[in-house]
């Protein structure tokens, strides 16, 4: 009886000092808690700005592709130039200065200037009328359709003009029937973006430009691509050509220059106003035209 008492007082002795040990041992933690606490939110602040700041989606325009306009290319060697091949076709400009020599072009040019019988045509746009920066004058059997303006047909060539289509044909390989002669008075004559695509003049026509007297420059832009290309491409068949091929071509006292392939159909050119003065120019541009659509298929 005694000895279970021991035991007892014993085991009764071991449990007393458990508890008091995981008393003990769980002291520190809660004492370390408390410091946490005691030492302010100064430190539990610091603690937390050094954590990467949450990352916010921002929405933001797409930035315009930057497209610079193309230097245009210039034009002032003789021999054949190809501008760009498409799949309407290959577009050509041969050029050839000195086609006839300075002194000849010199009385062709005033001899043309006092002989042709030129004219002041006047346009009607949009219920407006306006007169042509330029006289003009019409050769052949066929009469001539352009910008809703007819020339009456003139079978009458002057006898210069004969020669000079004999020539240019002799030079060429190609023959023409008819004769658009442009004379710009002073650098305030032009004439505006155009293509010389007109039914009458057939598939891919081949135009041959001779220019007697003052220099001046011959420009090209290449027509917008179809407009479900891009939205670039609807803006430019609206009427931006900024960003399109560019061609400049100076002509020269008695240069020949020769339009072939599409570039009818894939370009304009025009002759534009100058700043500077000029002296006067007359430019003869040799074509064929085609009296019904049959003949214009070849």
């Amino acid at each position: 009886m005694e000895d279970k008492r021991r035991r007892a007082r014993v085991q009764g002795g071991w449990a007393g000092p458990v508890k008091s040990r995981t008393a003990s041992h769980a002291a520190p933690g809660a004492s370390a808690a408390r410091n946490l606490v005691s030492v302010g939110t100064d430190q539990t602040w610091m603690r937390r700005e050094q954590l990467p700041p949450k990352r916010q989606f921002v929405f933001k325009e797409p930035a315009e592709v930057e497209r610079k306009a193309p230097e245009p290319r210039v034009i002032d060697e003789q021999g054949l130039h190809e501008i760009s091949t498409l799949p309407t076709g290959v577009s050509r400009v041969r050029l050839i200065p000195g086609f006839i020599d300075s002194k000849q072009a010199d009385w062709m040019f005033e001899q043309l200037l006092q002989e042709i019988p030129w004219r002041q045509r006047t346009h009607l746009r949009q219920d407006l009328s306006y007169k042509e920066p330029r006289l003009t004058s019409w050769y052949g059997e066929l009469p001539y359709t352009y910008s809703r303006l007819t020339m009456q047909p003139n079978p009458n060539w002057h006898p210069l003009l004969t020669m000079l289509k004999e020539h240019i044909e002799k030079a060429t390989g190609h023959t023409f029937n008819s004769l658009l002669c442009n004379l710009y008075r002073n650098e305030k004559d032009s004439v505006d973006w155009h293509s010389d695509d007109e039914p009458s003049l057939g598939r891919n026509p081949v135009i041959a430009s001779l220019s007697l007297g003052a220099t001046r420059i011959f420009e090209m832009r290449k027509k917008p691509p179809p407009v479900n290309i891009s939205l670039t491409a609807k803006q430019e068949e609206n009427g931006d050509y900024t960003y399109v091929e560019r061609v400049r071509i100076p002509l020269p006292h008695g240069t020949l220059l020769m339009m072939e392939g599409a570039t009818q159909e894939d370009w304009q050119h025009r002759v534009p106003k100058e700043y500077h003065a000029r002296e006067p120019r007359i430019n003869l541009t040799f074509r064929t035209i085609y009296p019904d659509p049959e003949g214009m298929q070849r």
